[in-house]
């Protein structure tokens, strides 16, 4: 995970939260997040890296529409990714409430 960039971890995130989401959703969810238009440029070669590295699974729903899902490995990166962030915050943000 130390290699992605936050876009490509905040992929991981929102492709885990949902169900077989599709380029536009994935994009419409990281608007709303960013308070900005997100570029397919942008996007889709992040989409791809990600999947080029084992994290995210693609797969076809028609000739113009690809689904993505969340690899094992991705599962455990994102794990990865909280037990560290945990380690720093948790205590913090579970005595905030």
């Amino acid at each position: 995970m130390f290699d992605l960039t936050k876009f490509q971890r905040d992929l991981l995130y929102v492709i885990a939260g949902q169900d077989e989401p599709h380029g536009l959703a994935i994009k419409d969810e990281l608007e709303e997040y960013y308070e900005k238009e997100i570029h397919h440029g942008r996007l889709y070669p992040n989409l791809d890296t990600v999947v080029d590295k084992g994290l995210v699974e693609k797969g076809e729903l028609d000739r113009r529409t690809n689904y993505y899902t969340i690899t094992a490995r991705g599962r455990r990166e994102l794990k990865a990714r909280r037990e560290w962030e945990d380690q720093y915050v948790g205590e913090l943000l579970s005595t905030a409430e």
